[in-house]
């Protein structure tokens, strides 16, 4: 194989919360009527697997295509499972569910679900628009069950307004909800767990409440964890993390960057445009909202046509 960077078809996932952004930012190609609230742009669950889209391996699986050429693009031969992230642009257009995604003791107790650890990087914010990240000091798991019965939940959680640049981490066990009038680019773990305990009293287009896991997620929240554990980053270096961490890249226009080989990187392209190009090989495009997987083997430039900021994120 001829290592170079990979491309996806984004799946795309019809949200009660969700709405048209990610084609009016990103020019993506949205089913017609309906509201999405999330492209995954990186996936490899057994029910959601990206589809590589550029190059010789377009039209397979990148799941497919790491187990044959695993040392390529992972670093090493013999990798078995999944990749280990899923990346997600989101269009908030309303309030989501408040919820927690488990840790992995929490897992291994109940026997249910799959870890979650995510970051959220606010690509843009309209004004006044708020996040829940963590509870308030000293709130207790009785508390909590009794706010539950009154839905009340949300004053419970920490309310931050958030601004765009600002990148949000929420380790596994964390309770939280991500307010309306937010596109979020969505780094995590791949899982999908998520355990709700409030839906601001919603109801599906068939008039029925949506799914509540209150015995799952009160099993899951941390109580202990205080609001300040959680800090806000802006430049640079923005996540350091066991799973995985992330890098803010920011260039002007006609610039040049090498791209070295040695570890598999992923970067998400928040705006701008350029092509990523190596001698004796086809290049490859790319603009604002896309997401690109760069293998452990590949070594290039990346040429910015325009002023480009872009996430980092390696294993």
């Amino acid at each position: 194989m001829k290592v170079y960077p990979l491309k996806f078809e984004p799946i795309y996932k019809r949200r009660i919360w969700g709405g048209r952004k990610l084609h009016e930012v990103f020019g993506k190609e949205l089913p017609g009527g309906e509201k999405i609230g999330e492209s995954w742009e990186l996936a490899d669950l057994p029910g959601d697997k990206s589809v590589i889209a550029n190059g010789e391996l377009a039209g397979r699986t990148l799941a497919s295509a790491i187990q044959e050429f695993s040392e390529e693009i992972i670093g090493f031969e013999g990798f078995l499972g999944e990749f280990p992230l899923l990346i997600k642009l989101l269009d908030c257009q309303d309030v989501l569910s408040v919820q927690v995604h488990p840790d992995r003791e929490t897992c291994r107790r109940t026997g249910e679900g799959a870890p979650k650890t995510e970051c959220w990087y606010v690509i843009s914010a309209e004004p006044g628009a708020v996040i829940y990240k963590g509870l308030k000091e000293g709130v207790t798991k009785e508390q909590f069950a009794e706010t539950i019965k009154q839905g009340s939940v949300a004053d419970l959680l920490t309310k931050i307004e958030v601004r765009e640049g600002e990148c949000h981490f929420l380790p596994a066990g964390t309770a939280h909800a991500i307010g309306a009038g937010l596109l979020i680019a969505e780094i995590q773990t791949p899982s999908d767990t998520t355990y709700r305990v409030f839906d601001w009293n919603r109801v599906d287009d068939a008039g029925n409440p949506r799914e509540l896991h209150i015995e799952q997620a009160l099993e899951s929240i941390h109580f202990d964890q205080s609001s300040d554990d959680l800090p806000v980053t802006r430049i640079g270096s923005l996540v350091e993390s066991e799973y995985f961490t992330v890098d803010k890249g920011h260039q002007a226009r006609s610039c040049e960057v090498l791209l070295s080989a040695g570890k598999v990187k992923t970067l998400i392209f928040l705006s701008g445009c350029g092509t990523i190009l190596k001698t004796g090989m086809e290049k490859v495009d790319f603009r604002a909202g896309d997401c690109l997987l760069i293998p452990a083997a590949y070594e290039g430039a990346i040429r910015f046509y325009d002023d480009t900021q872009y996430l980092i994120v390696t294993l």
